[in-house]
Formats: C-alpha cells, structure tokens, sequence
C-alpha cells in the first residue's frame, strides 16, 4: 500500500487508516449494520466505527471501500453517508461468473474455486428472494447474546471444509463486534481474489474499470432508490383522471368504472356477443365472431387489424388505460409515491444476462401519459440525456470494424451505412438490426446479407457468438461479463434462438457496461453542481438540477459521455453521441 495521509482530527477513523498506510485508492474492507455500526479492516489490521467516521475517511483519503453487496450502501445512506467508490463483491461476481445469485456464501465459493453444491442455502439477494442478509442481521442483533453464547465471539466464518458457516452468512456476523471486524475482513479479502480472477491490475484494464463502474452502480442504485424520482401528485392524479376516471369512493364505484370502460369496446360487438376482456380466450373468440381471425391477441398482432374493425381499434385503446387503471393507478400512486413528491423503487445494477439497470415499482415500465407528472422540484429542472444509436455504435467498438466506426462519426450514422450498401436509410436501420438480432428472413434478412460486405469485421463478430452460444458455450461481454449458454441438449428451434441471443447479448451488454460508465461518471463529477441523477432508463439518464446550473449540467454530461468513450474503447476511433435537453417536466423532453 501506498503512504497515507496525515490527518489533524479527534476523529479515530481517519488517523487510524493513515497509521495503516492507507491511500486513496486501496481496498479497505468494510461491513455495515441496518443501524449504522461499521467495522473498518485493511491488510493489517481493524477496527469496529460508525458511519460518521466512515463518511470522513471517505472525504479525506478516498479509498475503494470493499462491501458485500449493495445493502451496506443502503444502510450507509440511512445514516447519511454516501460513498464516493467501492468494490461490490455481488456485483463482481456477476461480472466474473453470471447469474443472479451473488450472497456471500456464493461469491466465497466461486471465487475459490469450490463446488456450488456444496454452499447451503442463503437469502440470494434477487428481488423475489424474500428477507435478505440484512433482515436475517436485525434479528440476529437482536439475539446475540444468545448467538454469542452458543459458539463465542471468536467462532470462525470459515468451516473445516472451506465454505461460509451458514449461520455467518444468514446474518449472525452482525451478533458481536468481533464477528462485524471478520466479516469485513472477508469483504475485503473476497474481493481481491475476485480482482485476481479478473486479472484487474492496472488502471487502465479494462476488465479493472468494468468492476469498478459495476461497482458504484451499485452505489447509485442505493441512493436512486433512496431519493426517488420527483412526481407532483396532483398532475399524475389529474392524468389518471383522464385515462380511467376519478378516483373511487369505494369498491361499488370501482366496479360500475370499469363496467363503462368495457362498454366503449364491447359496443362495436355483435348484437347478443359479449364478453370478458380481460380473458384471452374470450377476446379472441370476439373478435372471431366481429370477423377478425386471428391465432391470439397480442398487441403487435391486432395493430395490423386496427384499421379493419372498430372494435379493435377500441380494444387497444381499452389496454393502455387497463394497464394503467391495473398497475399504475390510484393505488400505485398512494402507495409508492411519498408525501415528499418522491416516487419510489428499489433499483438493482444488473438484471441478469445483459447487465441492465432495472428498477421495481414501475420505474422502469411507466406509461409515456404519466411523465407529464414527473416535475422538477421548485428551483430545478431536469437535464436529460439520450445515448443516440447506441447499439450499432457499440458494435463498432467491440468488433474493432473500421469501416463501421468510420460510419460512426456521423450525428446520424445510418446514413452513410446506406449509402455504402447502396439501400435508403430505414432498410440499412433494419440491416443493422437484423444483424444485431439474428433474422435471416423477410426485409431484414434480405438487408442484413449487404452487411457481410461492408462490414465483415462486424458480422463475423457477430457470428462467432451466434455459432458459439448455438454450441452451448458461454460468453463474455467486451467488459468482461459472463454471459451462461451452457445446458443439455435442445431442439433445433431452441438452438437457433439460443444463437440469436448470444449475438445480441454481447451487444447488448456491453451497451449496458458502457452506460453505467458513463452514468457512475456523471455522478462523482456532477457533485460540485449539486447534480442528482434520479433516472437511469435504458438508454436514458435524468439528471436533477438547480435551474440556474442547468447549462453546466448539460454540458456536463456531455464531457463525461466523451470521457466515458475514451476509457472503455480507446482505440476503437468510435463517437459517442447523446442528445441532451434542459426541461421542466419529464414529458417535455424530446
């Protein structure tokens, strides 16, 4: 380690990690309680603090805290304390091996090589896992006298066989101080040997920069979902109002509500046919008898009928407001949205295969109608910000095509693929997708076979991860990202589908690393402006800012778009773009 800082404070913390010799920078791993209490371990030594503590030495000295998984952050913001970096061993060891489930038993496990088989059953930390680490660590808590009494404060966390004591990673690290210091000691130590896997040693690898970017996405997932999303609550009643009524008074009136909306469809029915819409079946064999025929009723299917009956055109429209009156209605509204005009969700960094960051309680799916309700606080306003053609310019990145990153440089790089496969610009936006999505036949099919031409590179990269996922090997991402396609035998059908996949998930999450670089970048250099990110979607940040710092924000983000391009592909010769706006409200920005 490198020689730490001399600090002048009463402060135990900070001085303790400068005696430690501790550098902006070096791992120090740490394991945080739900209220509060940390225990701080270096390569030498450590010691039990509080989050006050922990908020200085990550002021003054800045090291890359190295944390469990992406609750301590969580706990860390309850107390007020928002870590500038670290290393999440759960989201590393997404990264490293794939899959969902990342507790500390499982991490511990496949870092070191043991069989899966062998790790008992833990809280997994999915979003359906039930309590998680921390809820078992309350009651833990609670009972640690009881704990400690059983088998001591001193009791290892590694059994004889090598794997995690259950009891340890179902939360009894949090019964004493004693096992707080060696849980953080674990933190610490899994994560070097997860940095050793990935080889991430010098600044500039980039397996190194994805684990770090994975890493604080996991720290702003913890205060997005903390802070919120700012709603006016009277708009997004007032928009509800319009698209499925008042509010109810009451279960009668609730019901008569619905009963009027069914009837706007139901009256383009035959005479004497009826039916429950919210039946498959019974849609279907309504439409039969108004003369549509079709196989089932998915949207994409009865928009080719919209036109041709009334009745179908109505039934689409019945669906978004049913959506809407279903899952984003009044009581999603009261129950999500807080009395601070915050609207609320827990937010993970990863949803699995691609890597995406998601978000639960609709933050992720919200109807277009209600980001008229998405409204900055007084003195604010929102800047943002949309990556512009992201997934061919990615393609060009990660395949190393000149000819393709050449395209690039355009504001709008479908068209010179047009003119170089000699196709107007929808057919060489299809070719591009079709490539991308593996289709073979019909318009994209007949476009995507020009690309083999003007784009080798591209397509034979493309194509060795298509042939490759077809076999059932796994996959790695540009950043580094294990992609599973290993498994048993398949149908012919199922393989082709398996191969389209892969092709698109190496696009797709390497799109999904490069966005969470450029939106963890957005947060450490957006701080001095007072620049709160509130939305991460898709392809789209939201940035939250005081309205006379809007024009730096933005400018601001688009710095950190060019910086963020230069660290994940340095010599790809690849332009980035985002197109950036200053609005008021969500649904103003186009």
């Amino acid at each position: 380690m490198g020689g730490g800082i001399g600090l002048t404070s009463d402060n135990a913390l900070v001085p303790g990690l400068s005696r430690a010799g501790v550098a902006r920078g070096d791992l120090v791993g740490i394991a945080v309680t739900p209220d509060g209490a940390t225990a701080v371990a270096t390569a030498d030594s450590g010691w039990v603090s509080s989050a006050a503590e922990l908020a200085l030495a990550d002021r003054e000295i800045r090291p890359r805290w190295a944390t469990w998984s992406q609750e301590s952050a969580r706990h860390l913001i309850t107390c007020g304390v928002c870590l500038a970096t670290c290393w999440d061993v759960a989201a590393v060891h997404r990264l490293l091996f794939g899959g969902w489930r990342a507790d500390p038993g499982w991490a511990w496990a496949s870092v070191r090589g043991l069989p899966l088989e062998g790790v008992a059953s833990a809280a997994t930390g999915g979003p359906a896992a039930g309590p998680d680490l921390f809820d078992a660590a309350l009651e833990y808590a609670a009972a640690g006298s009881r704990a400690a009494g059983a088998e001591g404060d001193s009791a290892e966390p590694v059994a004889p066989d090598g794997y995690l004591r259950p009891d340890w990673v179902r939360g009894g690290w949090a019964a004493a101080p004693a096992r707080l210091l060696a849980w953080a000691r674990l933190a610490r130590e899994t994560a070097l040997a997860q940095a050793a896997a990935l080889g991430a040693g010098a600044d500039g690898d980039l397996g190194a920069a994805t684990a770090r970017s994975e890493s604080t996405a996991e720290l702003l997932c913890a205060e997005l979902s903390a802070e919120g999303l700012p709603m006016d609550r009277g708009t997004a009643e007032g928009v509800l109002a319009g698209i499925i009524g008042p509010r109810p008074r009451g279960e009668p009136e609730a019901i008569a509500m619905r009963a009027a909306r069914d009837s706007v469809v139901l009256r383009h029915a035959p005479a004497g046919v009826t039916a429950d819409l919210r039946s498959p079946v019974q849609v279907r064999s309504l439409l039969a008898a108004a003369g549509v025929d079709v196989p089932d009723t998915r949207a994409w299917r009865l928009e080719e009928f919209r036109d041709s009956h009334p009745l179908v055109a109505e039934l689409l429209e019945w669906r978004k407001a049913e959506r809407i009156a279903t899952t984003y209605g009044y009581a999603w509204l009261d129950e999500h949205l807080g009395t601070d005009g915050r609207l609320r969700g827990a937010w993970t960094g990863s949803d699995g295969a691609a890597g995406r960051m998601t978000a639960s309680n609709g933050l992720h799916n919200m109807p277009a109608a209600m980001r008229q309700a998405v409204i900055a606080a007084p003195g604010h306003v929102f800047v943002r910000a949309d990556l512009g053609q992201i997934e061919p310019r990615v393609l060009a990145a990660v395949s190393g095509d000149r000819a393709l990153a050449a395209a690039t440089q355009a504001d709008d790089m479908y068209l010179p693929v047009a003119a170089e496969l000699g196709v107007d610009r929808p057919t060489a936006k299809v070719a591009m997708i079709a490539a991308m999505y593996g289709q073979t036949t019909g318009h994209g099919g007949q476009a995507g076979r020009r690309m083999r031409a003007a784009y080798p590179v591209a397509m034979t990269y493309l194509d060795s991860a298509d042939r490759s996922a077809r076999a059932g090997r796994d996959l790695r991402t540009y950043g580094g990202r294990l992609v599973r396609m290993s498994g048993g035998a398949v149908s012919a059908a199922k393989t082709a589908a398996r191969g389209r996949y892969g092709r698109n998930a190496l696009i797709q999450g390497a799109a999904a690393e490069f966005f969470k670089m450029w939106a963890v970048t957005v947060r450490a250099r957006g701080l001095p402006l007072a620049a709160r990110i509130v939305l991460c979607l898709h392809d789209e940040l939201l940035v939250h800012v005081p309205a006379d710092r809007a024009e730096e924000a933005a400018a601001l983000v688009a710095d950190c778009l060019s910086e963020t391009a230069r660290r994940w592909a340095p010599a790809a010769q690849v332009r980035f773009i985002a197109d950036a706006t200053v609005v008021r409200r969500w649904s103003d920005a186009k």
